[in-house]
């Protein structure tokens, strides 16, 4: 028997043994008792019989789940896998509604109608603990005198054609130049440019676009930006759910699912990380797991943030130089933090603080608060890296808690400019050491982060090209810096800011008008409003012409002090709320092409219709972008002309991107409201109505042929 054993196990749960450094001997069978497979059997009468029968065999909706084909497919498999698959698909109408105890019982009462004796321990609500049961490939005869065994087996299932089969691994060369056809980082390259080389959808074939195949997703807000690599996509799920799709017929390859603790509730993220032969998942709690790219199982998970006290993690990794790189997010006292992973085992080489420590360079920024007083600088998007200079950049937020830090207090050496809050952060991958830093807004009172993508460009800066990181925050004014040093270069403000008075051409520091500072007792008007003029969605730059095309936002807020003893948006006393420019025509929507070497607006389309999803351009000289109205179009990369447009299902909240596969070019983007660049700008359109059902899709078109 134990050979038959060895056939039956998969290399999931090969991975959860290494993984744990369980061997095979110390695994053992599952254990439950009498009591749960009873309370399992009133569970499934109500929740299960009408799919998969009273027997478990003779249900017309639902496979058997007990006999022959059930130990086909679950014999030899270690308990989590059952527990998971269950609960995260059953009931059909409302996947993980019953409670993880629910569900404990459920499988145990498959168990014991699949021959499985009770014992006196019951089974744990937990996959980490059923992780080390195996579902025995071989019982007594089952409940009802069904022996395992006994039905016909199937007819032969045809065989596809599996992309994954020969998917080959991704090399730092690749992520630095990636295959024209391939889309291998959340802006498809190191560089963070958004770009696609391919042409075939171009000016005079667009009009000929139409759907080639749709994917429902995990109901929730979808912004994560898919990856394709050898004609794979790889799209993430709202919940922790990665999926393999075969890009050419939308077939799921492979799905992996990650166990949320039932204290905590998911989140949603950005991008997630391809490299070697191994993809990179952000979770709700704080982990980042490893899996294997032709199986989807699990090689390695490690813990990043204690989630339940405050951590987060919404951007996603970025991979270099063998380490994995991701920043933690939230609210939690001493504030958030980078760590370098171990790319193949995920040990933790190095963390760098982003709120500096006290007696630490930068240390005296914090007008003199403890450690545990400071907090905020949520890394809230994935770096970016330059593999000339051996650098990952990366940029971080702002604090909530602002109040501490409104008036400098007078102590020498002591400023409120709350390092390293605000900052592009030049770090080694190696190591983690800071190599130089740049803060972009000091003391931030607004809430107007700037901490979005960096973009790596080639720029003629006093007649010598260099590589310049250009990169806004909230207020839609880039700042260039030198990649290899961080000297300051220039500034450009596209103008939908009115705080921001003068910025020094040397240092560019910036000179913030004094009235509308929180705290004058009195209501001002402040451009942006804090869900940005420009947001995390990211624009895209194409190289040749050096023209970056922007999704920006035209709104402001009224800043409003709150009652005493009220904290407000932020615990200066304020709160906002939003509202138009005052000389507004109602079109909030704006995409935007710049020329950065010249610093001159080429063209601007405005509309009402605020854009919402990050833009890509491609050498087919088409800008796409999606917006709130739920339409996704292209446009003329030379006049921001509308080419071709199509109304989706739900709310484009990521980015589009451009894939190639059997010799065809493809367009994707997926779409799922509920995050918070769908919603803040609602109030400014309100005859957009949001679906009442979001429906979290992946959408992917193709040329017709006619």
């Amino acid at each position: 028997m134990q050979k038959k054993y060895y056939v039956y196990l998969r290399l999931t749960l090969l991975a959860t043994l290494l993984c744990s450094g369980l061997t095979h001997a110390q695994l053992e069978g599952p254990s439950f008792t009498a009591q749960q497979a009873s309370a399992g059997k009133n569970t499934y009468d109500i929740h299960c019989a009408v799919c998969h029968g009273p027997n478990l065999t003779d249900g017309e909706f639902g496979p058997p789940l007990r006999g022959r084909m059930f130990m086909q497919r679950w014999g030899g498999k270690s308990l989590d896998t059952l527990f998971i698959e269950t609960a995260t698909t059953m009931p059909t109408s409302a996947p993980r509604s019953l409670g993880d105890e629910v569900y404990a019982d459920l499988l145990a009462y498959m168990l014991e109608q699949n021959g499985v004796r009770p014992g006196p321990n019951p089974l744990q609500p937990d996959p980490q603990s059923l992780a080390s049961l195996l579902i025995p490939t071989y019982g007594p005869t089952a409940a009802g005198g069904l022996t395992a065994g006994t039905e016909l087996p199937p007819p032969p299932t045809p065989q596809r054609v599996n992309p994954l089969q020969d998917i080959t691994p991704v090399t730092e060369s690749m992520l630095a130049r990636a295959p024209a056809g391939d889309w291998l980082t959340w802006r498809r390259t190191y560089d963070a440019m958004g770009y696609s080389p391919l042409s075939a959808v171009n000016k005079e074939s667009v009009k000929n676009l139409r759907v080639a195949w749709a994917w429902t997703l995990p109901e929730g807000p979808s912004q994560v930006t898919p990856l394709v690599h050898d004609g794979v996509i790889f799209a993430h799920g709202f919940g922790d759910v990665l999926q393999a799709l075969d890009g050419v017929t939308g077939d799921l390859l492979w799905q992996y699912s990650h166990w949320l603790p039932s204290n905590l509730s998911a989140t949603a993220k950005r991008s997630i990380a391809i490299h070697g032969n191994l993809l990179y998942l952000p979770t709700s709690d704080a982990r980042i797991v490893a899996l294997d790219v032709k199986s989807g199982s699990v090689v390695w998970n490690h813990l990043v943030g204690d989630a339940p006290n405050g951590y987060g993690m919404t951007g996603g990794p970025l991979v270099a130089k063998g380490t994995v790189m991701v920043g933690t997010t939230g609210r939690a006292p001493g504030g958030n933090y980078i760590v370098g992973l171990d790319a193949e085992t995920g040990e933790e080489q190095w963390r760098f603080h982003v709120i500096a420590r006290p007696g630490e360079p930068g240390g005296d920024s914090w007008n003199g608060l403890l450690l545990e007083e400071r907090n905020g600088g949520s890394v809230w998007g994935p770096g970016s890296f330059d593999p000339e200079t051996g650098l990952a950049y990366f940029g971080v937020a702002q604090t909530y808690d602002t109040g501490p830090l409104l008036n400098p207090i007078d102590r020498a050496g002591v400023t409120n400019d709350a390092l390293y809050t605000n900052s592009t952060l030049a770090l080694d991958p190696s190591t983690g050491r800071l190599a130089w830093y740049f803060q972009h807004l000091p003391n931030d009172q607004w809430d107007l982060d700037w901490a979005f993508e960096r973009q790596l460009i080639k720029l003629s800066v006093d007649g010598q090209e260099k590589t310049i990181i250009a990169t806004s925050g909230k207020l839609a004014i880039y700042d260039f810096l030198e990649a290899d040093s961080g000297q300051y270069v220039s500034s450009m403000d596209l103008g939908l800011q009115n705080l921001v008075t003068a910025i020094d051409p040397e240092t560019g520091a910036k000179q913030i008008d004094p009235e509308l500072f929180p705290g004058k007792g009195k209501a001002v008007m402040v451009c942006p409003h804090p869900g940005g003029a420009k947001n995390w969605i990211p624009g895209s730059y194409v190289p040749d012409t050096k023209i970056l095309y922007l999704p920006l936002m035209e709104f402001c807020m009224d800043l409003t002090p709150v009652p005493e003893g009220e904290r407000g948006s932020l615990s200066s006393g304020v709160s906002w709320t939003v509202r138009p420019w005052p000389d507004s025509d109602g079109n909030y929507g704006r995409l935007q092409a710049v020329n950065l070497q010249t610093q001159k607006v080429v063209w601007t389309h405005r509309q009402r219709a605020p854009l919402v999803s990050g833009v890509m351009a491609t050498a087919g000289g088409i800008v796409f972008a999606g917006d709130l109205d739920r339409y996704f179009a292209a446009y003329d990369q030379d006049n921001g002309q509308e080419l071709w447009r199509v109304r989706l299902n739900d709310v484009p909240n990521s980015a589009p991107i451009s894939y190639e596969a059997n010799g065809k070019q493809y367009i994707a983007v997926t779409v799922g409201h509920g995050g918070a660049i769908s919603v803040d700008r609602t109030p400014l359109v309100p005859e957009i109505r949001l679906p009442s059902n979001p429906g979290a899709t992946l959408w992917v078109f193709e040329l017709s042929e006619n």
